[in-house]
């Protein structure tokens, strides 16, 4: 049965909505950014850039580097933005836009985030990079989905237990990155660990200016956190919603975070551009070979 126009809406062109694209406009690899005006920071080293259109905080451009097509997308920022721009996607590749119907044959998209955050742990330092291992989940979006058979219930449980987690609150989902952009990514240069995504900037992430906490003590609980190994080295707000959309679609993704803020001591990059430029660099030598 054709997917109904209110639930795919087309532009009148034919491209899907928010993202103002057609498949033709798209690479299997894309990397994803937050801000729209570091797509051209990405694409300043392209070779050539074939397609380039912008909707509301939407910037794609697709082009070569190093005779590699790579499409790079602003997805803006938060869990309910990356749940338009990968459904969009997806669409783009394994929905038939003229039937409305899903394909037979579906393709895999390889997905790499190039953001930014703030490390949760002493020794993980601002200016270094993290390569997420998982996504920890603290904003509810992906409980919309069935998510069954891809989050970890046993780290899930563990991290209730030591955060005394609210009730109140959604029920915190574990998701794994991609092992297979994994390897091409990881070296002596960066840090592995669990990234906790947050609905919010202030107070999800336990920053306070005016208004109290429900749990003032939530970040502490977080760094202590460990788990055969694995501990919770950065906090920002898409890496657990990319993982977890792109495993119930049955795309790869991994998370490049540059770290401009450590919040365990309080300091803040004196140069992020550089450092984002140098993680942007990082990650196009290494993309060129998925």
């Amino acid at each position: 049965m054709s997917i109904r126009d209110s639930e795919l809406i087309l532009n009148p062109d034919g491209s899907v909505y928010h993202l103002n694209l057609k498949p033709e406009n798209i690479s299997d690899t894309i990397i994803f950014v937050g801000d729209q005006d570091r797509v051209e920071k990405i694409t300043k080293h392209f070779d050539s850039i074939e397609f380039s259109t912008q909707k509301r905080e939407f910037k794609t451009q697709t082009g070569y580097y190093k005779d590699k097509l790579i499409t790079v997308i602003s997805t803006g920022i938060g869990p309910d933005n990356i749940d338009i721009v990968l459904n969009e996607l997806d669409a783009l590749v394994n929905i038939d836009l003229k039937t409305r119907q899903p394909k037979k044959d579906l393709t895999s998209l390889n997905i790499i985030r190039v953001g930014t955050s703030g490390s949760l742990q002493k020794d993980v330092p601002i200016d270094s990079f993290v390569i997420s291992t998982h996504g920890l989940d603290i904003n509810g979006m992906l409980h919309f989905y069935q998510i069954e058979g891809i989050s970890n219930p046993d780290i899930e449980n563990a991290f209730i237990k030591h955060t005394n987690w609210d009730k109140n609150k959604a029920r915190p989902i574990v998701i794994n990155n991609s092992k297979y952009l994994e390897k091409y990514f990881d070296s002596s240069q960066v840090h592995k660990g669990m990234t906790g995504t947050a609905g919010g900037f202030y107070g999800p992430q336990g920053r306070v200016l005016r208004l109290p906490l429900q749990d003032a003590t939530l970040n502490s609980k977080l760094d202590s956190f460990s788990y055969n190994d694995c501990r919770i080295t950065n906090f920002e707000m898409e890496t657990s919603v990319i993982y977890g959309l792109s495993k119930l679609l049955g795309h790869e993704a991994l998370s490049l975070n540059a770290i401009i803020a450590n919040r365990a001591n309080g300091t803040f990059s004196k140069d992020p551009k550089k450092t984002v430029e140098h993680l942007i660099m990082y990650a196009l030598e290494r993309i060129i070979n998925v």
